[in-house]
């Protein structure tokens, strides 16, 4: 298998201060696009840090072969 790249963004900030969250454009080197679709957590720093662990559990739970 060839190596991978995990790309992704975190950034905390005040919950009542976020209006929405879009998609992030990632650049290919062989010149194409792709997007990356960005994931919201509120809560206390333990929830926060409880629901990324499920998250990335999840993730790679779609990647059996990895």
């Amino acid at each position: 298998m060839a190596n991978l790249a995990l790309v992704y963004g975190m950034r905390l900030l005040p919950a009542e201060e976020v209006a929405g969250v879009g998609e992030a454009p990632i650049e290919l080197k062989n010149g194409n696009t792709a997007r990356v679709t960005m994931h919201l957590l509120e809560g206390s720093r333990e929830q926060i840090e409880a629901q990324l662990r499920q998250s990335i559990d999840a993730f790679f739970d779609f990647f059996p072969e990895i």
